[in-house]
């Protein structure tokens, strides 16, 4: 067992766990990580899912002690997503390296971008919950569980987006929702990963460890953390590894 590596996956896990609740993104710093540590592409995409998962979960438990409810929606679009899940991990599983390095630089780089210049997501006056609605939601879900099962890397926001322009749904109640869809699809891609024999456990465990209790302390007190130095630390460490990923 490699100590340092352990404890910076914790401590990564930690700040990943973090940006996750708050919005989405900590995977473009996970994976570039497990990337750097030398675990082939692939594996390290596989391994970052136990962090994802136990992230989710811890920050459900945390939104639920806040008074926050699992609703039929989010679990309805959590299984669509599910299905998408399968195929896009079946699609990552036996991606060439050098590929997947620079797919992953490359949605780095975009979400930087919209972090940078992109709208800001912000509450709305009326959700939009009907049958239309719901159906485009669902749609959509799928498209995402596809990306998520195949990178993950950046799906938070893809997920704030549809929540946002489709159903209207405000800040909290998206990042709720977002919680609640992201373990459910990420089981999917567990399995087909765990059945390929692809995770790493032992960096896996301590990475989901960190997530874990990023996303509990967070969804606790997601109403009083300001996120601004968050960003800049993302959009400037991610971008760095954008680099890397592309040209080293």
């Amino acid at each position: 067992m490699d100590l340092l590596n352990i404890l910076i996956l914790f401590t990564i896990g930690l700040i990943a766990g973090v940006i996750n609740t708050l919005a989405g993104g900590g995977s473009l710093l996970t994976l570039p990580v497990l990337i750097f540590m030398g675990l082939p592409p692939n594996v390290a995409n596989a391994t970052n899912r136990i962090g994802i998962f136990f992230n989710g979960i811890f920050a459900i438990r945390g939104f639920q002690s806040k008074g926050s409810k699992v609703d039929k929606y989010s679990i309805g679009l959590g299984i669509v997503a599910f299905f998408g899940a399968i195929l896009g991990s079946l699609i990552a599983v036996d991606i060439k390296g050098e590929t997947f390095n620079r797919i992953l630089a490359s949605v780095i780089i975009l979400v930087v971008a919209y972090m940078l210049f992109g709208t800001k997501f912000s509450s709305v006056k009326e959700e939009r919950v009907n049958p239309k609605s719901k159906t485009f939601g669902l749609i959509a879900f799928f498209l995402i569980g596809i990306y998520g099962g195949f990178l993950q890397a950046g799906v938070g926001y893809l997920i704030m987006a549809a929540l946002t322009f489709i159903n209207q749904f405000s800040l909290l109640k998206t990042n709720v929702t977002k919680v609640i869809v992201v373990p459910i699809y990420t089981l999917a891609s567990l399995g087909v990963f765990i059945y390929n024999d692809l995770i790493n456990w032992e960096l896996g465990i301590a990475l989901a460890v960190g997530s874990a209790l990023g996303g509990w302390l967070t969804s606790r007190w997601s109403t009083r953390v300001n996120d601004q130095w968050i960003r800049y630390f993302v959009m400037l460490t991610a971008f760095a590894f954008a680099v890397k990923l592309f040209f080293f």
